[in-house]
């Protein structure tokens, strides 16, 4: 296709197909780009914030723009050193863009030295430039070479405080950072020792289930009950162990992955402590349908879990293996409320119902390819060829 703008053959400039101009001379580099570089480089405030803005506008969606930017990363950074909110604020927004889906360029940043005042705009009153800060770490928090750095500049336990204090906005980008972040094997204790727990829960309780923020709170739940404290403080809040059953029932495939692993994890480490706490919230229908509908780690470890919640979770002799039918009639058999035991027998009959309909499908399927068709198999595969 070609472009909107015709060009005389002595014309200095030309046009992309997006239409940007270009000069001749630096075909590579848009004049936008050029423009925002120099009044950046400027050296006058007004300046340089109307070249922040541009940066942050030029780089909201384009991944060229980053790459042609990145040299804008130093003056940036001396900009969130200057007494202005605004400045700040602006040069923190283009920064963050400049980040995304851009490796080199979080690694530039931080090199930069931007760590200290992000950070420290994380005890800011001034509600934009602490959510700015906390979307700039859960961006700059993808990096796994900035993840030991980030932490050893102090900012896991002030992420810790904006998701027990923030805005709904800051508390849901604080939780996305801290799970970035502890899968850094040093962060995992840091976090711990800051107890979030409390705030993790808070926030799963009141945001959507299906949510990417329920999703990183399961997560980061994951991680943390894999220590005693991190189990103790999650059965010891009210509502804790529900808030992931929750989960387990109606989050994304990945969110409900993290929270039978939450369950199961705490199970294993501890069967008589934690059987009870995870079988009171009704876990059972939820274990079932994951045996079924979720991803491969999810049914394997649903099976496993509903295993140990059996009243002995010691397996049968070979004559009398387990099934899940069997499991399922020893757990609810020690369930007391008829509503969770129909409940659960309800959950099984669909079940059966689901893997009928799945078996019957497969034999369809497996009688096609078997049977002799009377449709002209030449034609068919000249067609799919023609595609």
């Amino acid at each position: 296709m070609e472009s909107p703008h015709s060009l005389s053959p002595s014309s200095s400039s030309s046009y992309s197909s997006d239409g940007v101009a270009f000069d001749t001379e630096e075909p590579r580099t848009p004049l936008a780009v050029r423009r925002a570089l120099h009044l950046l480089n400027s050296g006058e405030p007004h300046l340089c914030l109307q070249a922040a803005r541009d940066i942050r506008r030029l780089t909201k969606t384009s991944q060229r723009c980053r790459r042609q930017l990145s040299q804008a990363v130093g003056p940036l950074v001396s900009m969130l050193r200057v007494d202005s909110p605004e400045s700040q604020e602006s040069a923190l927004l283009a920064l963050l863009n400049l980040a995304v889906k851009d490796e080199k360029n979080k690694i530039n940043i931080v090199e930069a030295g931007a760590l200290e005042p992000i950070v420290s705009f994380l005890k800011s009153q001034n509600v934009n430039l602490q959510e700015s800060a906390t979307a700039s770490l859960l961006t700059l928090s993808a990096s796994s070479t900035n993840k030991p750095i980030i932490s050893a500049c102090g900012a896991i336990p002030l992420l810790v405080e904006v998701l027990r204090d923030g805005s709904p906005q800051a508390k849901a980008d604080a939780v996305m950072a801290l799970s970035n972040l502890s899968t850094h094997p040093t962060n995992l204790s840091t976090i711990l020792e800051t107890n979030p727990i409390p705030f993790i829960v808070d926030l799963l309780k009141t945001c959507k289930k299906s949510s990417k923020t329920a999703e990183k709170c399961c997560a980061l739940i994951e991680s943390l009950v894999d220590y005693d404290e991190g189990r103790t403080a999650l059965t010891s809040e009210e509502g804790g162990v529900l808030a992931v059953v929750e989960v387990l029932e109606s989050g994304t495939l990945q969110s409900r992955e993290h929270a039978v692993g939450a369950l199961l994890t705490m199970c294993q480490s501890d069967r008589c402590k934690y059987r009870e706490p995870i079988l009171r919230e009704g876990v059972i229908p939820g274990l079932l349908e994951l045996t079924v509908q979720g991803t491969p780690k999810s049914q394997s470890k649903a099976r496993t879990l509903l295993q140990l919640l059996r009243e002995s979770p010691y397996p049968r002799s070979e004559i009398q293996p387990d099934t899940l039918e069997n499991i399922v009639c020893n757990i609810i058999s020690q369930i007391d409320g008829d509503d969770q035991s129909g409940k659960a027998k309800k959950m099984l009959a669909e079940m059966v119902q689901v893997s009928m309909e799945q078996s019957l499908r497969h034999l369809q399927q497996r009688a096609l390819v078997c049977t002799p068709s009377d449709l002209p198999i030449a034609g068919c595969a000249s067609e799919v060829s023609s595609k």
